[in-house]
């Protein structure tokens, strides 16, 4: 609705909020529902005084809405009047089931499932080539397919970006568009993210591929896991495919505890001999490199993403594992193509997959994976080889520097709207009590805007409500309350000081992430680390690994379920990125990527072959 809040716990938020749509009550009850409300705003203000760590006087003070929109105040004092009204009339009114196929019709509305039904489909950012703008035509037409609901694609050559396209709605039930700097989830790309992290702490001598496991993370050697190296979870033959498998059946929910989760893994046992087998680790991957990364460093897997990875690349609150607090309001929400999906259960069994993840087992499966991936306690977990957050853009930047062998580009694009790095979506709430000198010039001004505007109206409302008495008008369409500070709490957080001063060293002095001089050849497997993975194996340490037709590796990635990809080619210089929310077997992704190597004529990866 536009509300602005002063907290980023949505189930407290949403009791709040809820009070301003109650069923009206008949005057019999109003006494015991308004002890109800009451009861009901002591447990929730207790919660945030625990979370937010408030003093009891504080929390007499806080409020948690910050702002109302101005199109909201006239709306919430009718309903107001109209309970209060139904309540001396004995009337008991449910405001839902009145409000509910109102609220319908518009959602419905808004949401265009076609680019021809909407113009504004395609995101209206600045076309950086004709390569974008050829895509763009063909993004409509899957999207007149219905092939595409959200997406976001953006593409480096050379260093220098070529493509900054998103199209399309937020979710099936969202029709917020799509701009380039919006989160989605990309399911097993983090499997890559995982796997840099990994390759930096080798780079920086804190660990080394053919180190046991056991030596690091002692609680790892038992159940036969001693031999058990580096190089083998990264090149997913460590005999662990099927650890964590039997969360799926046991709780899903799991999966959202870290601590429960790396204490499986060392408990599992492995099925086959290290080395011996490529099989994919399509859960366990992550949790084993989770395990490494902070065993080897001593820091939480945060710390090290940030500090090898974000941070460098300027991609502040745009790449995440897990999503931090206050970033909701930005993530697409997923769904399924059930026709696409459909078609998996007729594909015949594959030996290199784990047992949970065979053709038959999939509709199964990935049926659950949008209510499962959508809910909040899940978005926010720690999943290291499934949950990772980002934008193509900053999934792209991410591998236009691992292309150039660790060297961070440029400034993305000035074409970029907005500029990557200035917008992170980190939340900044304004302190919870106001000084005694702030709130005098509030109500000053509360109140002189009230005389300016004559409406007759003023937003009063005890704390059974959860509102303060006053109200500022303010220019951007909000009512804004009296104990507001002076900052605001705008989800738009300012850009991070010192930007532009980092530019300008990125400009002077070179950043690099890695400097290992054959740091492709240890993502890839080749070279003086072949004999670290399997010969013919389709994965390197940690990447899926891409040959040309003479037999050498060219380039290298990581796709996730759903259709989501981010990978780079060597040779070429080039990188790309697509994330997406409508889950397919990749229809979408297989169209584009085809298309933009095509035209670019540097050569396509097998994964996204009609064949493949």
């Amino acid at each position: 609705m536009g509300l602005k809040l002063r907290l980023d716990f949505p189930e407290q938020a949403m009791d709040f909020i809820s009070v301003f749509f109650r069923t009206s009550t008949s005057a019999s009850e109003a006494a015991e529902y308004a002890k109800s409300l009451g009861e009901r705003r002591a447990r929730n203000m207790k919660v945030l005084q625990e979370k937010m760590n408030l003093s009891q006087k504080e929390v007499k003070r806080f409020n948690p809405i910050d702002a109302f929109p101005g199109d909201m105040v006239i709306f919430s004092r009718v309903i107001g009047l109209l309970r209060g009204l139904s309540t001396t009339l004995d009337a008991r009114i449910v405001y839902h089931d009145i409000m509910r196929p109102f609220a319908e019709s518009v959602l419905q509305e808004k949401i265009a499932k076609e680019p021809s039904e909407n113009a504004e489909w395609i995101n209206d950012t600045p076309v950086h080539y004709d390569v974008e703008a050829k895509l763009r035509q063909i993004l409509i037409e899957l999207g007149n397919d219905d092939k595409i609901l959200g997406i976001q694609v953006c593409a480096y050559k050379d260093g220098e970006v070529i493509i900054d396209t998103a199209a399309g709605v937020l979710g099936r039930y969202d029709p917020r568009p799509v701009q380039p700097d919006r989160l989605f989830p990309v399911f097993s790309v983090t499997k890559g993210i995982a796997a840099g992290m990994l390759h930096w702490l080798v780079d920086n001598g804190k660990l080394n591929l053919n180190e046991n496991i056991a030596n690091i993370w002692p609680e790892f050697g038992t159940n036969g896991k001693n031999l058990i190296k580096v190089h083998h979870v990264l090149n997913h033959t460590s005999g662990l495919k099927n650890a964590l498998a039997n969360l799926r059946e046991e709780n899903p929910l799991l999966m959202a505890d870290w601590d429960e989760c790396l204490k499986r893994i060392a408990m599992s046992a492995p099925e086959t001999e290290p080395g011996q087998e490529q099989l994919y680790h399509y859960l366990s991957f992550g949790w084993l490199c989770g395990g490494i990364i902070e065993h080897a460093s001593g820091k939480k897997f945060q710390e090290i993403l940030e500090e090898a990875i974000v941070r460098p690349l300027n991609i502040e609150g745009k790449l995440n594992v897990g999503i931090p607090p206050g970033v909701e309001s930005q993530l697409a929400s997923l769904t399924l193509d059930k026709d696409d999906f459909s078609k998996f259960s007729k594909i015949a069994s594959r030996p290199e997959f784990p047992s949970t993840f065979q053709p038959e087992n999939i509709s199964q499966l990935v049926t659950a994976v949008p209510a499962l991936f959508n809910m909040l306690n899940i978005r926010r977990a720690i999943i290291p080889g499934a949950n990772g957050y980002c934008s193509a853009r900053a999934l792209a930047r991410y591998y236009a520097a691992l292309v150039d062998g660790g060297l961070v580009p440029p400034p993305h694009s000035s074409l970029s709207k907005p500029p990557l790095g200035t917008h992170p979506h980190i939340p900044k709430f304004p302190s919870e009590i106001t000084s005694k000198k702030q709130k005098g010039k509030k109500s000053k001004a509360a109140g002189s805007a009230s005389k300016k505007k004559g409406n007759g109206y003023e937003l009063k409302m005890n704390h059974s409500n959860d509102f303060k008495d006053g109200g500022e008008s303010n220019s951007d369409g909000y009512t804004r309350l009296a104990n507001d500070s002076a900052g605001g709490s705008s989800s738009d957080a300012s850009p991070p000081k010192g930007f532009a001063a980092s530019e300008n060293s990125r400009q002077n002095n070179a950043i690099r992430i890695f400097n290992n001089p054959r740091i492709h050849d240890e993502f890839m497997g080749a070279g003086e680390y072949r004999n670290l993975v399997l010969p013919n194996g389709k994965f390197g340490l940690g990447f899926r690994r891409f040959r040309s037709s003479d037999g050498s590796f060219y380039g290298f990635g990581h796709s996730g379920i759903g259709g989501s990809t981010g990978f780079c080619d060597n040779k070429n210089r080039f990188a790309i990125a697509v994330t997406l929310n409508k889950m397919s077997l990749g229809t979408a992704t297989r169209r584009i990527i085809q298309f933009v190597c095509s035209e670019l004529n540097v050569p396509l990866p097998d994964e996204f072959s009609v064949f493949h």
